[in-house]
């Protein structure tokens, strides 16, 4: 297997790097992509679901953008030491009858020595929104360079 720069031990910049990295990924939808990032044996806890492994994982994110529908993530770093990063999140979201939602959270990360995540726990919480009332605007994809993050949307 080869590695998944940056590697650990991780760097304030390293750390910011690869916290963009999952935005980037995720923001792009697509499970095989996106569950690369993690070992093979990659231990979840989303909410109140327990996953492990790839197969669960890209399972896990079909059902979840099959729900979320238009979703928009934005990280940020929270702290960082040795192998383990800890992020903050919000996205945005609407559901099939077009009810917005923007979910906050927090995850903490560990990387194997190759910089695959072995170990991701997610605590989330979600508050309806009106359509007027989002801040995520850019085209579905990765967030431009220059959309403000979340300390600069006071998220």
């Amino acid at each position: 297997m080869s590695d998944r720069p940056p590697l650990p031990p991780f760097t304030g910049e390293t750390a910011a790097q690869k916290a963009r990295m999952a935005e980037d990924a995720w923001n792009g939808r697509d499970p095989e992509r996106v569950s690369l990032a993690y070992t093979p044996d990659s231990v979840w806890r989303n909410r109140s679901e327990f996953l492990v492994g790839r197969e669960a994982i890209v399972a896990f994110l079909q059902r979840k953008w099959a729900h979320e529908l238009d979703y928009r993530l934005i990280k940020e770093v929270w702290t960082y030491g040795g192998d383990r990063i800890a992020v903050r999140f919000a996205y945005e979201w609407h559901d099939a009858a077009g009810q917005w939602f923007r979910s906050f959270g927090n995850e903490n990360w560990a990387f194997d020595a190759q910089g695959l995540m072995r170990r991701r726990i997610a605590s989330i919480n979600d508050l309806a929104i009106a359509a007027a009332d989002r801040k995520f605007h850019w085209p579905l994809g990765r967030r431009p360079d220059d959309h403000p993050g979340l300390s600069d949307l006071d998220l």
